[in-house]
């Protein structure tokens, strides 16, 4: 069976596996390069010509990490606390309100729906730093700064997550939410019931998103947050990297922090990508 495959296998489509598996090599370098990059020593970051690979491999940079503290004696273990906390509830507030939002707009009947889903796709041109000042401003009055709330708020309507779980509702059959009425099924029923598991590789598509933007976003600890104990990882990350009495010897503490912000959203997208392949076909369906 093997020698016929290999038989069928024309020149052209042999150069085709072959171009294509030296593209995933080379785009495979970046992560070989984070990894390695984690656990030099410091004297190997500054080594010229520089190394690619690590020579001699040390887990002293994480232990530096772990217990290194800011002027204000912060921990370390205070940042991670401080964003794991806020993207595991950025994420579950996004879907919970992104997909009830969703449903509205998919299957229900209320005045000015059209105009609200305009304004929705308005809403998908803008980048975000062109609303920063307007967040800040809303936030300033609402009295919640300095508080886990400037970091959930901001990010808690999502213009991409409702747009993207309006095309995967849209598409469950209107028959099969109507023979759930017939059952009895409340609408709170129908939704958790019925949309939500059928939604589901829309919502771990939405989780993904909101995952990666929550976890490396420094918008809210830079803009809304003053105090030093309720900043975030990537924040301080940032300051690891871009302060001149880290230009050197802190290199390998940020070296060891990039890693630590990099392995949680390349974790999750292996986890979630068949997941994320599936919601793009059906969400190119008609």
């Amino acid at each position: 069976m093997s020698i016929i495959r290999l038989r069928s296998v024309t020149p052209f489509n042999f150069t085709i596996y072959v171009m294509l598996s030296g593209l995933a090599l080379f785009m495979a370098l970046p992560l070989v390069f984070i990894f390695n990059h984690a656990f030099k020593p410091l004297h190997e970051m500054f080594l010229f010509p520089p190394t690619f690979l690590v020579r001699q491999p040390t887990t002293q940079n994480f232990m530096e990490l772990f217990q290194a503290k800011t002027v204000d004696l912060v921990p370390f273990t205070r940042y991670l606390f401080n964003s794991v906390f806020v993207t595991v509830v950025n994420v579950l507030s996004v879907i919970l309100v992104s997909s009830m939002a969703a449903y509205a707009f998919s299957k229900q009947r209320f005045p000015f729906k059209a105009f609200l889903m305009s304004l929705i796709m308005i809403a998908l041109m803008f980048a975000p730093e062109t609303v920063s000042i307007p967040r800040y401003l809303i936030v300033g009055y609402l009295g919640i700064v300095d508080t886990y709330f400037a970091h959930i708020l901001p990010s808690l309507a999502s213009p991409v997550a409702v747009f993207l779980l309006i095309q995967f509702i849209g598409q469950v059959p209107n028959e099969l939410i109507e023979a759930a009425k017939l059952d009895g099924a409340s609408e709170f029923g129908i939704f958790y019931q019925v949309v939500i598991p059928l939604a589901m590789p829309a919502i771990a598509t939405v989780a993904i998103i909101t995952f990666q933007y929550a976890w490396v976003d420094i918008e809210g600890s830079t803009l809304f947050i003053h105090d030093e104990t309720k900043k975030t990882l990537s924040y301080y990350v940032t300051t690891l990297i871009s302060g001149n009495a880290n230009a050197v010897a802190g290199q390998n503490i940020a070296a060891a922090a990039g890693l630590l912000m990099f392995l949680p959203t390349f974790i999750m997208f292996l986890l979630f990508q068949g997941k994320v392949n599936e919601t793009m076909v059906h969400s190119g369906l008609k």
